[in-house]
C-alpha cells in the first residue's frame, strides 16, 4: 500500500516537472497546460466574471416608461482613470485571463497548441467589455478571430466583437457583420439568439423599431434562458407599442405573462400593467380593470412593486375624473419605498399638474421643484419641467397680486353692516379655535402656532415678539387654565399637591382666558374693518393692479402654457372691468388671437372689426390689415428698442427718457415694456445721478420682478449700487490717470465741435497722446474731456500751454481731475463740491 502511494506521488511529481515546459509540443505538456488553465485559472476567472455581471444586473434600474435596452448595462459617460474599475470582479477576471495566457500559452512555430487559450482571450474580452473598456475588449476579440480561425468559440467571438462595435457607436458596421453571422448555417441556437438580440439593439439604436422587432422575436423564440426570454418579449411588446400595433404588443406582453414564475417578477408585473392599459375601458369593463389592479395591489408577492401598481391605479382614477382618488394613489405611490426616481418624478409632476389646473400655483410649484430633484439635469424632461417651473413664478406672482387686490376691493364694496357681519363670523371662528386649543393640552403648541402664524397678513396685527412660553400672554393663559383644570386653585406652599383644593379653579382659568380674548384686538371685528381702505385713489390703484395682473396672466397662460381658455377668461375679465386705456387695445388684440386659435370666428371677427374701426392708426390695426407687414414694420417694438438704445449710446439721454415714457404707454402689456423701463432707468442715472438711478431701478425691480430686466435691476441694486454709493473724493494728486475738463453750457453746444478739433490739433502739435470726447454731465451742461494724462501736473501743464499760446485761442475755463474722481462726479453730479476741494483755482 505504501509502495503504491510512493509510486503515485513520484508519477505526479514527474508530470509536474516535465509538464511545466511550454516550448515542447508533447501530449503530456499540452494536456497539463490545458487542464490547469481550464480547471484552475479560467474557472476562477469565469466565476469572478459571473459575480461581476450579477452585481451589474442588481445595481441597474430599468426605466419601464422607455424602451428597455436588450442588455442590462448602464453606459457611463465619464472616462475612468488608469487602474480604475467599475467592479473589482471584472479586474479579477481580466487578471485570471492574462495569467492563463502568460503561464499556459503554448505558441510553438506560430501555432497555439493549448486549446484553452482562445477561451482565455474570450474571457479577457468579456471582462474588458463589462468594465466598459471597449477598445481593449475589441482587441481581444479580434485576436481570437485572427489567430484562432478554427476555434470552437469563433462564432461567439464574432458576436461579441459586434456587441463591442455597437457600444462604440459603430451601429451600421455591427448590423452589416451580424447579418453575415446569422446567414451562417453552422450556428448554434444560443449563438443565433445572442446575435439576433444584438442585431435588434443595433436597429433600436438607429431608430428602426420595425427591423428590431423581427430580430427580437427570433431571439425570444431561440433562447433557452428564461430571464432573457421574458425580457426579449417585453421589449418586443414595447416596440410594437412604438409602431402603434396594439394587438401585437398585447400578444407579446401576454407571452411574458405566460412565463409566470420562470422569469423575474418585475417583468411579469409590468407586463400585466401594460395589458391592463390595452384593455378597452368601456363602461362594461371599467369595474373589471379596477378589480384587476386592486388584485395586483393586494397580492403579497407584488409588494416590492406597489409603487408602480399604485401609480397605475392613480392613472386609472385620473382618467375617470376621480381626482381625489387619483391624488390619494399618487401619494401612496410616493410613500412606497422605491429606488425608481423616474416613477417618483411622474408622481410629482402629475400632482403638480393637478394643482396647477386647480389654480393652486404655489403648491404646483412645490411639486415641480420635487420633480426636478428626481430627473437628471441634462435630460429633456428636466428642461421642460424647469421651463414650466420658471414660468410658474410669473403666474404665482400675478395671481397673488390679483387675489390681494380683488379681495380688498370686494371688502371695500360691502356695506358697513355687511363688513361687520363678515368679520364677526371670522372673529367668532378665531375665538372657537382659541378656546378649543386651550381645552386640549396636547394642542398647546398648535395653539401658539395658530396665534403666531395663521392670522391673515392683511390684518396688520403684529405677531408676538418671541416664541418663549412666558413671553406669550395667550399661551400663558392657556397654561394657567390647564393647571387650574387639573389641580384647582392651589396656594403657593410646600407639598401643594397633597393639600386640600378650593373649588372654582377651572372656572377661574376659563374666565381668565375669556378676559384675555375679549381684550385681544385680533378677536375684534373692528380691527379688520379699520384696515379696509376707503380712499378713492387707493381703490383705483388696487383696481389698476387687478387689471394689470389679469392681463399679464392672460398673456402668460396663452404664450407660455398654451392654456387658451384660461387666457380668454382673464382677458375677458379685464375688458369687463373698465381697464385703463393702455390695456384696452392690447387686451382686445390678444383676445382676438385667442378666439381665432379656439375656433370662434364670430367673436374673433367682432373684435377685429372693433379694432379696425376704433383704432385705425394703431399698429394692431396695421397688423390685422396686413399680417405680413409685421416683420417689415418700422414700428416693430424690437426695432424701436434697438434704435432707442443706439441713441442711448450716443448720450442722447433726454431723448431716450422722453421716448421711453411714450413707448411704455404705446406698448403697454407687451413683453418689450420692461426693456424700455430699464433703458430709461439707465438714461436717468447718466443724466441725473445716483439717487435718480436708484429710484428708477427700484421701480423696475418692484413692477417687473419676474422679468429678466426686473431681475437685472435687482441685481444692480444689490451688487453694484453699494460700491457706487460713496461720494467721497480720493486725494487730488493720487493715481496715474487724469483728465482735463472743459465745461460747456448746453446753449453753447454749437461750439463743442470746434473746441474738440482745436484740442485735438493742440495735442498733436504739442506732442501729447490721448483722445478728446464729449460727455454729458446733466441737463444744463456737458463736458469736453481731454484724456490720457498720467499726472495732475501733466494735465495742468497742458492747460497752461493752451492758455499761453494765442494760436489756439481757447477762452474756456478748465480743471484737472483724476479718473476715480471723475467717475464720482458723473455718478453723484457733485462737480461744485469737487471744485471747492481743488488746491489751485480753476481756469
Amino acid at each position: 500500500m505504501k509502495l503504491s502511494i510512493k509510486v503515485t506521488a513520484i508519477f505526479f511529481l514527474l508530470v509536474a516537472l516535465t509538464g511545466c515546459s511550454r516550448k515542447k509540443n508533447t501530449f503530456l505538456n499540452r494536456n497539463w497546460h490545458a487542464v490547469t488553465a481550464e480547471y484552475n485559472t479560467l474557472y476562477n476567472g469565469n466565476l469572478a466574471l459571473d459575480l461581476g455581471i450579477e452585481a451589474l444586473n442588481e445595481s441597474y434600474r430599468d426605466n419601464y416608461w422607455q424602451v428597455l435596452p436588450v442588455e442590462r448595462m448602464e453606459i457611463r459617460d465619464e472616462v475612468m482613470a488608469p487602474g480604475e474599475t467599475l467592479n473589482p470582479n471584472f479586474l479579477v477576471a481580466e487578471e485570471k485571463a492574462v495569467k492563463a495566457i502568460q503561464r499556459h500559452s503554448m505558441l510553438i512555430e506560430g501555432t497555439e497548441k493549448n486549446p484553452q487559450i482562445d477561451e482565455a482571450y474570450l474571457l479577457l474580452g468579456k471582462a474588458r467589455y463589462y468594465d466598459q473598456r471597449f477598445v481593449p475588449a475589441l482587441e481581444a476579440f479580434n485576436y481570437i478571430l485572427h489567430k484562432y480561425p478554427l476555434s470552437n468559440t469563433i462564432n461567439e467571438a464574432r458576436i461579441w466583437r459586434e456587441k463591442t462595435n455597437m457600444r462604440l457607436e459603430f451601429d451600421e458596421l455591427a448590423i452589416k457583420n451580424l447579418k453575415k453571422i446569422l446567414e451562417g448555417e453552422r450556428l448554434e441556437e444560443a449563438d443565433r439568439a445572442e446575435a439576433s438580440a444584438t442585431l435588434a439593439q443595433a436597429y433600436i439604436n438607429i431608430n428602426s423599431p420595425d427591423s428590431a422587432v423581427t430580430q427580437l422575436r427570433k431571439a425570444a423564440e431561440l433562447t433557452d434562458i428564461k430571464d432573457k426570454e421574458g425580457r426579449y418579449w417585453y421589449i418586443t411588446g414595447q416596440l410594437y407599442d412604438v409602431l402603434g400595433e396594439s394587438d401585437s404588443a398585447s400578444y407579446a406582453f401576454n407571452r411574458v405573462i405566460n412565463l409566470n414564475r420562470k422569469i423575474p417578477r418585475i417583468y411579469l408585473v409590468n407586463a400585466m400593467i401594460r395589458q391592463i392599459e390595452y384593455s378597452n375601458a368601456t363602461a362594461q369593463n371599467k369595474s373589471l380593470i379596477l378589480e384587476e389592479l386592486n388584485s395586483l395591489a393586494k397580492d403579497r408577492e407584488n409588494r416590492p412593486y406597489l409603487d408602480k401598481i399604485y401609480f397605475q391605479l392613480a392613472e386609472f382614477h385620473y382618467q375617470q375624473d376621480s381626482v381625489e382618488l387619483a391624488i390619494d394613489y399618487y401619494n401612496r405611490s410616493l410613500r412606497t419605498p422605491s429606488g425608481n426616481t423616474y416613477l417618483q418624478s411622474l408622481d410629482y409632476q402629475t400632482l403638480g399638474n393637478i394643482n396647477f389646473d386647480a389654480a393652486r400655483y404655489e403648491v404646483a410649484g412645490a411639486y415641480y421643484d420635487s420633480t426636478l430633484t428626481m430627473l437628471p439635469g441634462n435630460s429633456r424632461e428636466f428642461r421642460l419641467i424647469k421651463r414650466k417651473r420658471d414660468n410658474l413664478d410669473d403666474v404665482i406672482y400675478y395671481e397673488q397680486m390679483a387675489q390681494h387686490a380683488d379681495s380688498i376691493l370686494h371688502l371695500a364694496s360691502l356695506t358697513k353692516d355687511e363688513q361687520l357681519d363678515y368679520f364677526t363670523l371670522y372673529t367668532n371662528q378665531l375665538r372657537e379655535a382659541a378656546v378649543d386649543a386651550a381645552a386640549q393640552p396636547e394642542q398647546q403648541q398648535a395653539a401658539q402656532e395658530f396665534f403666531e402664524n395663521k392670522r391673515p397678513a392683511m390684518l396688520g396685527v403684529p405677531n408676538p415678539g418671541s416664541s418663549f412660553y412666558f413671553y406669550n400672554p395667550t399661551v400663558v393663559a392657556f397654561g394657567k387654565q390647564e393647571f387650574f383644570r387639573l389641580w384647582g386653585n392651589r396656594e403657593l406652599a410646600d407639598n401643594w399637591r397633597t393639600r386640600r383644593i378650593s373649588g372654582g379653579g377651572e372656572d377661574l382659568a376659563t374666565e381668565g382666558v375669556a378676559e384675555l380674548i375679549d381684550n385681544d384686538p385680533r378677536f375684534d371685528p373692528q380691527t379688520y374693518i379699520s384696515k379696509i381702505p376707503q380712499d378713492k385713489a387707493v381703490l383705483d390703484s388696487l383696481k389698476s393692479d387687478l387689471n394689470f395682473a389679469s392681463y399679464q396672466l392672460g398673456l402668460i397662460y396663452r404664450e407660455k402654457f398654451n392654456e387658451n381658455e384660461l387666457a380668454a377668461h382673464r382677458l375677458e375679465f379685464v375688458l369687463a372691468n373698465q381697464p385703463e386705456q393702455r390695456l384696452l387695445l392690447p387686451a382686445k388684440y390678444n383676445l382676438y388671437k385667442i378666439y381665432s386659435d379656439l375656433g370662434m370666428p364670430g367673436k374673433a371677427q367682432s373684435l377685429k372689426t372693433e379694432i379696425l374701426m376704433a383704432y385705425p392708426d394703431s399698429r394692431y390695426a396695421a397688423i390685422l390689415s396686413n399680417p405680413e407687414s409685421l416683420l417689415e414694420d418700422e414700428n416693430n417694438p424690437t426695432a424701436i428698442y434697438e434704435e432707442l438704445y443706439a441713441q442711448y449710446e450716443d448720450q442722447e439721454y433726454e431723448t431716450v427718457i422722453a421716448e421711453s415714457e411714450s413707448l411704455v404707454d404705446q406698448f403697454a402689456g407687451d413683453e418689450i415694456v420692461p426693456k424700455f423701463e430699464l433703458l430709461k432707468a439707465m438714461a436717468e442715472g447718466r443724466l441725473y445721478g445716483f439717487e435718480a438711478y436708484r429710484e428708477s431701478l427700484n421701480y423696475v425691480a418692484l413692477n417687473y420682478p419676474q422679468t429678466g430686466e426686473g431681475k437685472k435691476a435687482q441685481e444692480i441694486i444689490d451688487r453694484a449700487l453699494p460700491s457706487m454709493a460713496t461720494a467721497k473724493f480720493v486725494s487730488q494728486d493720487s493715481g496715474n490717470s487724469f483728465k482735463l475738463i472743459f465745461p460747456v453750457n448746453k446753449m453753447e453746444e454749437k461750439e463743442v465741435d470746434s473746441l474738440q478739433q482745436i484740442l485735438l490739433n493742440a495735442m498733436q502739435d504739442l506732442g501729447y497722446s490721448g483722445e478728446v470726447s464729449r460727455d454729458v454731465y446733466d441737463p444744463a451742461q456737458n463736458f469736453v474731456v481731454v484724456h490720457g494724462f498720467s499726472s495732475a501736473a501733466g494735465a495742468n501743464l497742458f492747460a497752461q500751454r493752451l492758455a499761453e499760446d494765442t494760436k489756439y485761442a481757447i477762452d474756456k475755463k478748465s480743471f484737472y481731475i483724476s479718473t476715480p474722481n471723475y467717475r464720482i462726479v458723473q455718478i453723484h453730479k457733485n462737480i461744485e463740491t469737487y471744485l471747492d476741494t481743488l488746491n489751485t483755482p480753476s481756469r
